[in-house]
This record gives C-alpha cells, structure tokens and sequence, in this order.
C-alpha cells in the first residue's frame, strides 16, 4: 500500500508546514524533547519513522557512532538523504515493524510522532525490545490520547465558526482504542487512538523502566508569538516518554 506521504499534493502541503522548513527547533516539544535524550557519544542509533532526518542529524552531531534512519515513505527518505551530509548516516526505506530486517542491535531508539501510525503497539514495543541492546535507551513521542481519542482531532468552535473562538476540545471514546481517521493537510489520514495506560504498561510489560513522562508545552516565546500556540495551553497534544530496557 501507498504511504500517504508519498502523495505529491500530500508531501507538498507537509513540506510547507513550519516544523517541516524549520527543522527541530520549529517542533513545539523540542524543547522538552531534547532533554530526554541520552549521551550519543560512540552509541548505534535507530530512528523509527525518521521523515527528514532531523533527530539522526542531531544524533550523529553529538557523538554518534553510527544512526540508521527508517520511513515507509520514499519522498521522506529521499528528501532526508538529499539534507544529510554526514557519512555515519544511513537511510532506508522501511516500514518500522520491518526493523527485525536490521543487522545487530541499537543503543538508542528514537521515534518521533510517527508510532500512532501504527496498529499493533504491543507487537511493536516487542519488536523495539529485541533490537535494543540490555540497558538501551527508548525516546519516543507521540499524539497524546487525550488529543486522539474523539477522532477528528479539530477545536469546537463558536457559533460564528470563527477559529480565534474555540469553545473546547472534544474528548470522546476514549477507551476505545482502535483506528481513527482523521483531517490532516485536507486529506484523510489513519492513526490509531490508546489510551496513557496502554502506553506506559505495555512499555513496563515488556520490560522497560520508565525514566520520564511529558506533556510538553510551548516555550514562551512561542506562546507570545502565536495565538494557535497559546491554545496549546488548554488541553495535551503530545506525550512523551523516555524509557530504559532492563
């Protein structure tokens, strides 16, 4: 099946979002990201849905010995490979439950919003654990359930329909955990909804310890700049988790 990333009007309307031109410090949560992150110095990096290549980029700046970074999508490991000079890089074109494909095992695992694309959580925190080595590290972010459960992630507005009057962010099913489909850069887009419970257990089913849970929010001067970001304020859109393998 046809990554919807890989759709030229679809890539084109996400290459124009500001996080996308911007790089990591655009990212509303890099602030609070980048904390989590361990020392990279001599350590085999994997990146899970790795879009541009951001994070491998900032990973071998900062001592990496070696990154690999995984997408479904050809555009974004195409685009990625076209920003990326350093030769301890590799990109490849590979759906993250194909990451058993990998030679050897990582030191640290990063994914950043892209695990939400993915059905089958359990199978993938399994897969994740068997590539990390004893002791590694996991850092991973994603939408916050509490932004994903009712669907169709977009503020009830006013009467007047205007977007500067948000009335509230519906949360609905929240304990449905499943599929939902949702409005993103005008097309039709499958994450799949779990709850904060479902995340974190599954991680200390499996054998993790959790090092740090986060409900990022904007940085100041982000919330002084927009209005939309200031909005952000009113209810979680991204959890993040950082994680060791006993």
């Amino acid at each position: 099946m046809t990554d919807i990333y890989d759709n030229d009007a679809f890539f084109k309307a996400y290459s124009n979002m500001a996080r996308s031109k911007g790089g990591l410090k655009a990212a509303g949560e890099w602030h609070e990201l980048k904390k989590l992150l361990p020392d990279f110095h001599e350590k085999r990096v994997l990146d899970l849905g790795c879009v541009y290549g951001w994070h491998c980029r900032y990973a071998a700046d900062h001592g990496a010995d070696s990154v690999v970074g995984i997408d479904a999508s050809t555009k974004m490991i195409q685009t990625a490979q076209s920003m990326t000079d350093q030769a301890n890089i590799q990109y490849q074109v590979l759906d993250m439950l194909a990451m058993d494909q990998l030679d050897g095992q990582f030191d640290v695992i990063i994914s950043s919003l892209a695990i939400h694309y993915v059905a089958d959580y359990a199978g993938l925190i399994a897969k994740i654990r068997a590539k990390l080595q004893r002791g590694g590290q996991l850092i991973m972010s994603v939408e916050h359930p509490v932004f994903t459960a009712e669907g169709h992630e977009e503020w009830v507005d006013g009467s007047n329909g205007s977007a500067s009057q948000h009335k509230y962010w519906p949360v609905d099913h929240y304990f449905d955990e499943g599929k939902r489909v949702t409005d993103f850069l005008g097309y039709p887009v499958v994450k799949y909804h779990r709850t904060l419970t479902t995340y974190l257990n599954t991680l200390l089913d499996q054998g993790f310890t959790l090092n740090r849970v986060v409900e990022p929010t904007p940085t100041k001067q982000m919330l002084a700049d927009s209005q939309e970001m200031r909005d952000e304020l009113r209810r979680p859109m991204m959890l993040l988790i950082a994680a060791t393998l006993k």
